[in-house]
């Protein structure tokens, strides 16, 4: 069987556990990573990843939740002691133990505090293409997908998320077509700041209309919460519930999302990601 040497990443990327939140999302960003290991010095202390920044700093206590990202230091969102797996451990062992844990990433460990590699779900998407298995994405795919309003602020987005245990939500119009995706993702690297480095808000201009005595109008800047539509990816790429499994995966992969919501009849009816096919994996085992 598979090793997870073998699909692991490495080296891996790490931050020191005192460097602030904006630094860790810079380098999510500039390496096209999800998570990155935080470090005591030479000991692992923790690991932060693209849901923890969206989540905790949404939840957090008020006496620092509205500071700016450049003053958080790393420490208050990682998750502490995380989960390892040692290199001659199997891709389906780290795939049971992601599933059962519901976490998307292992630090590879070869002795005492020795780390060597990641293993992610995204390595496992790449197992799941070359093991071809016959399944369709019908029989993957998780049903009963959550939808928001494209102006629903993005406090009600992580609430969805979080009510219903979700990574992602699909986002509509009025007349319930969709429109795009929010993932922590999104949340993360677009929505946790503005401009000025301040949380969930942007400023837009009012303008007030002349009067018939001739006035003339004037503007002033409002600060109002981002919504959903200012952070979602978009078009939507939509997959359909026969199309073979692999196929699904193999979209993920060469476009480097997340998921695909299932479309059948123009009504969505499910969605099938990387966290479908981890599950599949851990069945293997």
């Amino acid at each position: 069987m598979s090793k997870v040497k073998d699909y692991m990443q490495s080296p891996v990327y790490v931050i020191d556990k005192e460097e602030p939140v904006q630094r860790a999302r810079n380098l999510m960003l500039k390496h096209y990573i999800s998570r990155l290991l935080v470090m005591d010095g030479e000991k692992l202390s923790g690991i932060v990843t693209k849901h923890d920044i969206s989540h905790r700093l949404s939840q957090a206590a008020p006496e620092w939740r509205r500071r700016p990202i450049s003053k958080i230091p790393v420490r208050l969102v990682m998750t502490e002691r995380p989960i390892t797996i040692y290199p001659g451990a199997t891709v389906e062992q780290a795939a049971e133990i992601m599933d059962e844990n519901g976490i998307d990433g292992l630090p590879v460990e070869r002795g005492e505090g020795d780390i060597v590699g990641i293993i992610t779900s995204r390595d496992l998407l790449s197992y799941f293409v070359e093991k071809s298995p016959d399944s369709k994405v019908g029989d993957l795919m998780s049903q009963g997908v959550v939808s928001v309003h494209r102006h629903h602020t993005l406090d009600h987005v992580l609430e969805e998320m979080i009510e219903n245990r979700v990574d992602r939500v699909v986002v509509c119009e009025d007349n319930a077509t969709p429109v795009g995706v929010v993932t922590h993702t999104n949340l993360a690297i677009s929505g946790i700041s503005d401009a000025k480095d301040e949380l969930k808000s942007k400023s837009i201009k009012m303008t007030r209309k002349e009067s018939t005595a001739g006035r003339k109008g004037y503007r002033y800047v409002k600060e109002v919460p981002l919504v959903a539509e200012d952070v979602m990816s978009y078009p939507i790429i939509f997959t359909d519930p026969e199309i073979p499994a692999v196929e699904a995966a193999q979209i993920l992969l060469d476009k480097e999302i997340c998921g695909l919501p299932v479309l059948d009849d123009d009504r969505v009816v499910g969605f099938f990601s990387t966290r479908e096919i981890l599950s599949e994996v851990a069945r293997w085992s």
